[in-house]
């Protein structure tokens, strides 16, 4: 039997319905928070950790992004690879 996928965060699924403005929001208001203090170490550590997931959810919508504008992206003959 293969082996089961990793069970995915309770917060995931509401990381991947958001925008890529929304993710970034959320992350500027965790490093806001972390930074200031005003949360304890342990809040500090769970924010962090969703922190990274909100990175890694930026990224992965950056470079879909990327791929459909290189995509869209019309090469000029000079630019074609040989």
């Amino acid at each position: 039997m293969p082996p089961k996928p990793p069970k995915p965060e309770p917060n995931d699924a509401d990381i991947r319905s958001l925008t890529f403005e929304q993710a970034v929001e959320q992350l500027e208001s965790i490093i806001d928070r972390i930074e200031s203090g005003e949360i304890g170490l342990e809040d500090s550590l769970k924010q962090y950790e969703r922190g990274t997931r909100l990175r890694d959810h930026c990224r992965e919508i950056l470079a879909r992004t990327e791929q459909r504008v290189t995509e869209l992206t019309p090469q000029k003959p000079d630019d074609a690879a040989p």
